[in-house]
């Protein structure tokens, strides 16, 4: 078979694998209900509503841009956009309880304007990149991770090229795997001279579709020098294409901020710094790619690395429909959604009051 029949093959089965699993996501909630009218209907109603979330730019219509601005009627769709599903990236961050400037459920329930409607939203890449350290291999100068990379979407492999970044104390490398597999081996070598703890960011760029990307990021020891859990030294909010970084402790400095997407990476000027927060201009990057930023600096001795995704995916928002037994005819609906010209996931679920 040609190679350019191979490509598209593989292309088009990702693209249906996509498809068939936003149907059995939407049938598996449906089937219980398909012979009872009153809950078919609740169905249809619900179905409208998830769609009239993400279709509609809701008021004020850039809401999403102004840190102080609550919405007065819900809708997730980019300002002045004509493309049906496509989500404004700073209105889709501050739905992430991480940010600083996120809209608590409450008021994004009210603002939806309808009091029996609960709902729960999840954004996430369309395929799952994870990673993971399989051996170290120590030289007397030198020490080389080997990580092993899988891209999946539920337990089935997505071929996919792979960019991945190393960040550590003064140090920053990269490495591109053009192998198209779903399955990689990379290694990333650090000097010994080089501090620790060490930041792996792995994009991940399906085969054939350049607006499929998706992310991973693993921290790991090096030079023995263990990182701390994701937020203990700062908190990272980005938004309108600012990175707010906010200081958990008095005593802490910062040294480099980075830029990073598949195909660019760059070091982020700082636009304002004060005793405990500073801002750092996101680059607008010519790339189908989700950016991750990373931070670096020290508390006290100690160095270290703080990340965030802009947009700030993936999450969950919303009601608790597991736990909340006044809701009934919870309803599940999963839609491709484009942010900044990316392909994601979004699941919209629904419920009313019990009857």
């Amino acid at each position: 078979m040609p190679t350019i029949s191979v490509d598209t093959f593989f292309a088009c089965s990702l693209m249906v694998l996509l498809v068939l699993s936003a149907m059995a996501n939407t049938s598996r909630i449906l089937s219980p209900y398909v012979n009872n009218e009153v809950d078919a209907n609740a169905a249809e109603r619900y179905e409208k509503i998830s769609s009239y979330m993400l279709l509609s730019q809701g008021t004020p219509s850039d809401w999403g841009k102004d840190s102080s601005a609550i919405p007065e009627t819900f809708g997730l769709a980019r300002y002045a956009s004509e493309t049906p599903y496509e989500l404004d990236i700073d209105k889709v961050t501050r739905l992430n309880s991480e940010n600083l400037y996120a809209v608590n459920y409450a008021r994004l329930f009210t603002s939806l304007k309808m009091p029996d409607v609960s709902f729960r939203l999840e954004i996430e890449p369309v395929f799952e990149t994870r990673a993971s350290l399989t051996a170290t291999f120590e030289g007397t100068n030198e020490t080389t991770y080997e990580f092993e990379i899988l891209t999946q979407k539920h337990g089935n492999p997505v071929k996919a090229d792979l960019k991945c970044y190393v960040v550590a104390e003064d140090y920053f490398g990269t490495t591109l795997v053009n192998d198209s597999s779903s399955s990689a081996l990379v290694n990333m070598t650090l000097p010994n001279s080089v501090g620790g703890p060490a930041l792996l960011v792995v994009f991940a760029k399906a085969v054939n579709d350049v607006g499929i990307v998706s992310f991973g990021v693993q921290s790991f020891a090096h030079n023995s020098a263990e990182s701390q859990p994701r937020g203990t030294y700062l908190r990272l909010s980005p938004l309108n294409y600012t990175l707010n970084v906010s200081q958990r402790y008095s005593e802490t400095s910062l040294s480099t901020a980075y830029a990073l997407s598949f195909a660019y990476d760059s070091t982020m000027s700082q636009t304002l710094i004060n005793t405990q927060s500073s801002a750092f201009a996101i680059p607008h990057f010519l790339d189908t790619s989700p950016i991750v930023t990373v931070v670096t600096g020290s508390n006290s001795s100690l160095f270290f690395e703080e990340w965030s995704a802009y947009p700030q995916v993936p999450f969950q928002t919303g009601a608790d429909f597991a736990n909340s037994p006044t809701l009934s005819n919870i309803f599940s609906f999963t839609y491709l959604v484009t942010i900044n010209s990316a392909l994601y996931e979004c699941t919209v679920w629904l419920g009313g009051p019990r009857e």
